[in-house]
């Protein structure tokens, strides 16, 4: 078997306007909004110097259109991959966390303590959706030994990325960020993920200055999720 480790740059999609919103979108098709484009961009030109051999993304709008620039300045297709996809949440998609713990409060409750085997009317358990989130990447990272890919995916995804290569429990407290175009680093060898770096935004500091000119990311008017 092959020891060698796969170099994983791992990223949030740019931001959507429902994320600003604090609405669920989950399996929902939701485009990325003006400053979500301005993060894309951004994020190629940050990683410029890094040798990719393939990049994946979710099959969803929001990660394909963040993943694009990235791959398109080294001439590489975007892999569409279905189980980079959010978890799906059913029949809290569309809707603000007030909304959801009005209607269902038992279940809201079961979802905010990180119940592992909760899962929303009609949508994914956490245990589910870790493991097929966590199969996905595993999978795809074992094509490329001794290589770097880029997978472009969802929050959900990256805190499961986070929690396997830390060895912490699904029900555990989030402590750490899951930002808009973040750059997360990883390893994977047969024995697993090793964490290397986490949620390197520095990228979207518009005060450090812009080799290309750039006037900064579209005025913001809302709060985001």
């Amino acid at each position: 078997m092959n020891d060698q480790a796969t170099r994983i740059l791992a990223i949030r999609h740019g931001e959507t306007d429902w994320n600003r919103e604090g609405r669920i979108q989950g399996h929902l098709d939701v485009a990325l909004n003006a400053t979500g484009a301005w993060q894309a961009a951004r994020l190629a030109a940050a990683l410029a110097e890094e040798t990719l051999v393939a990049v994946y993304a979710s099959d969803l709008c929001r990660t394909l259109a963040t993943a694009q620039p990235l791959a398109h300045a080294r001439g590489l297709p975007v892999v569409a991959d279905r189980g980079l996809r959010e978890r799906g949440f059913g029949l809290f998609e569309g809707l603000a966390h007030a909304e959801i713990a009005r209607r269902w409060p038992a279940e809201h409750e079961r979802w905010r303590r990180r119940d592992p085997e909760f899962g929303a009317p009609g949508g994914e358990t956490l245990d589910g959706f870790y493991a097929r989130a966590i199969a996905a990447v595993e999978r795809l990272a074992a094509r490329h030994p001794g290589g770097t890919i880029a997978v472009v995916s969802h929050g959900g995804v990256m805190d499961c990325l986070y929690r396997a290569a830390s060895r912490v429990t699904l029900d555990a407290p989030r402590t750490w960020q899951l930002g808009n175009t973040s750059i997360n680093r990883l390893l994977y060898t047969a024995s697993g993920f090793t964490l290397v770096g986490w949620s390197d935004a520095s990228h979207l500091d518009t005060e450090a200055g812009d080799d290309h000119g750039d006037a900064g990311p579209p005025p913001r008017l809302g709060r985001a999720a």
